[in-house]
């Protein structure tokens, strides 16, 4: 993928920065595979907003996703190279020796007409998914399980991944996106390779207008609130609010808030960097 800066025509392009989608393949999504989504527009099941900001947006449906990789030593060919709007990843359709499609994340560089395999034994290659006993030290992975059989859950978005580093017994050690260094259970599963749409991080909006395409409403600061609705909120012409925090009056820089006692916390062997 490239991306391409517009001369600015209208107020909206002067800064828009586009993805130039040459590699994706022009067919419709595999009908199969789709499922309708329901909007809340952030509001629960008594109509209460539970969540701000949350509304509009354009008709989606939900891809559904083979994170799972649990067919195994059966081939698949790659068919096709998609676009998703619920991801910033593309997706790949893939159709199995028996017939059967199924969509994944896709890696960077995966081409049309590719042959893909899961399962032990399989051969290290991009695309490929193996277990974590099995892949060799120093590769780079994504779509990494926490949970032997749950799917995976670490490194799924555009560009991302993550570094095997070393095994131990049974667990192998990885570097993640975030620069933590934590170990996983070697009777996981990941995939090989690097996840696609390397250049999503460049792309610029250029208007307002596309937030609301994508469900997003306008988010409203702390800082210009009442004190009724802010802990921010108030004073004399533009004051600065005080120090950052949330809604709810929890510290917003660099106040710890994750649980002290969590069963994982044994598994980091070092922290995201700040």
């Amino acid at each position: 993928m490239a991306v391409k800066k517009l001369k600015p025509i209208t107020p909206g392009q002067r800064h828009k920065i586009v993805a130039v989608n040459t590699g994706l393949t022009k067919i419709k999504p595999e009908k199969s595979l789709l499922e309708p989504i329901k909007r809340t527009g952030g509001r629960n099941n008594t109509g209460k907003m539970t969540m701000r900001y949350i509304g509009g947006g354009h008709k989606r449906k939900y891809r559904i996703i083979d994170f799972k990789r649990d067919k195994e030593n059966v081939q698949a060919e790659v068919i096709s190279l998609e676009y998703d709007p619920n991801r910033s990843a593309y997706i790949s359709l893939v159709q199995y020796a028996d017939g059967e499609k199924r969509y994944i994340i896709a890696p960077n560089g995966i081409q049309v007409g590719q042959k893909i395999e899961a399962g032990e034994g399989v051969e290290p290659e991009l695309g490929n998914c193996l277990y974590l006993k099995e892949i060799p030290l120093g590769t780079i992975i994504h779509n990494i399980e926490l949970t032997p059989g749950k799917g995976a859950q670490l490194a799924r978005s555009a560009g991302t991944y993550a570094q095997l580093a070393s095994r131990d017994g049974k667990f192998a050690i990885i570097k993640l996106p975030s620069g933590e260094t934590r170990m996983i259970l070697v009777t996981c599963k990941a995939t090989i390779g690097s996840v696609s749409n390397s250049e999503y991080s460049l792309l610029r909006s250029g208007k307002a207008g596309r937030s609301r395409w994508l469900g997003r409403r306008p988010r409203v600061r702390g800082v210009v609130m009442n004190p009724v609705d802010h802990p921010m909120g108030g004073g004399e012409g533009r004051a600065s609010g005080g120090h950052p925090r949330s809604r709810k009056g929890l510290p917003a820089k660099g106040y710890k808030t994750r649980a002290p006692k969590k069963a994982s916390t044994k598994l980091i062997i070092e922290r995201r960097k700040k």
